[in-house]
C-alpha cells in the first residue's frame, strides 16, 4: 500500500462500495421478482388443489348416492326373502 495516498485508497473504496451497492439492487430487484413469481405459482397451486377438491367431492356425493340405492335394494330383497322364509315357516293350519 505504500505509494497509495488516502485520497485514493478512499476514492476506491468508494468505487467498490457503488459496485457493491449497484449488485445489492440487482439482488434485491431478483428477490422481489421471485417473491412475486413464488406467490403466483402457490396462488396457482391453491386453484388447482380447490378445482380437484371439488371435483373429488362431487366423485364422492355420486358414489354416496349411488351407495344408498344400493343399500336400499338389498334392504327391500332382504325384506322380501325374510316374508318368503317366514311365509315357508307357518304351519299349513295357519295360511288362513
Amino acid at each position: 500500500m505504500p505509494g497509495r495516498t488516502l485520497h485514493r485508497r478512499v476514492g476506491e473504496l468508494e468505487t467498490r462500495l457503488d459496485r457493491v451497492d449497484a449488485r445489492m439492487t440487482t439482488v434485491e430487484e431478483q428477490i422481489a421478482g421471485f417473491r412475486v413469481e413464488v406467490r403466483d405459482e402457490f396462488a396457482a397451486v391453491r386453484a388447482e388443489i380447490r378445482a380437484s377438491a371439488d371435483e373429488l367431492r362431487g366423485e364422492i356425493r355420486a358414489s354416496k348416492e349411488e351407495t344408498r340405492r344400493y343399500m336400499r335394494v338389498l334392504h327391500e330383497d332382504l325384506v322380501e326373502r325374510l316374508k318368503t322364509i317366514g311365509e315357508g315357516m307357518r304351519r299349513p293350519d295357519d295360511r288362513h
